[in-house]
């Protein structure tokens, strides 16, 4: 093979390998959030005699669109606050209030996995993720990890950083 083979072969598998590092993480975001999503309504709900029909069903729609970064978390948020509303706005409201603050807190635990998994320091991510989001909206914020733990790899083999 050239030169240009076996770089865009170097290139590609680099590519390939940030990829399946963010999947990794996000397999562990989603099972983060599942979690403190079932806590919430298999535990805490129910402490206060609330009890949201299909649960179960619930925390496994909220595993299954977490795998999706960002979109997930808004799919499983507009179901879990849809399925509240029919048990009272209260609940809805209650619901919708816990979902938000918990992954507002997930982003900073969220930067840690994916940093984590990629060699990358939360804060650094968290800025690529801004940047990223900035300058192409939502795609660019799903993007962010793979692109910057391509491009930070990238700078470590060329001995850049």
């Amino acid at each position: 093979d050239g030169p240009l083979a076996q770089e865009l072969i170097g290139r590609t598998s680099r590519l390939a390998t940030a990829f399946r590092q963010v999947v990794f993480a996000q397999v562990k975001i989603s099972l983060l959030n599942t979690v403190f999503t079932a806590i919430f309504l298999l535990g805490v709900l129910p402490l206060f005699g609330v009890h949201l029909p299909l649960s179960k069903t619930l925390v496994l729609i909220t595993f299954l669109a977490g795998l999706l970064p960002v979109v997930g978390n808004i799919i499983s948020n507009t179901i879990i606050t849809i399925v509240a509303l029919s048990v009272s706005f209260y609940v809805a409201v209650a619901a919708l209030l816990y979902l938000i603050v918990i992954h507002k807190l997930e982003y900073f635990l969220n930067a840690r996995i994916v940093g984590g998994e990629i060699q990358a320091r939360a804060w650094e991510l968290l800025l690529a993720m801004l940047v990223m989001e900035a300058a192409f909206g939502l795609p660019g914020l799903v993007a962010a990890p793979v692109f910057y733990a391509y491009v930070k790899r990238e700078l470590v083999d060329q001995r850049w950083i």
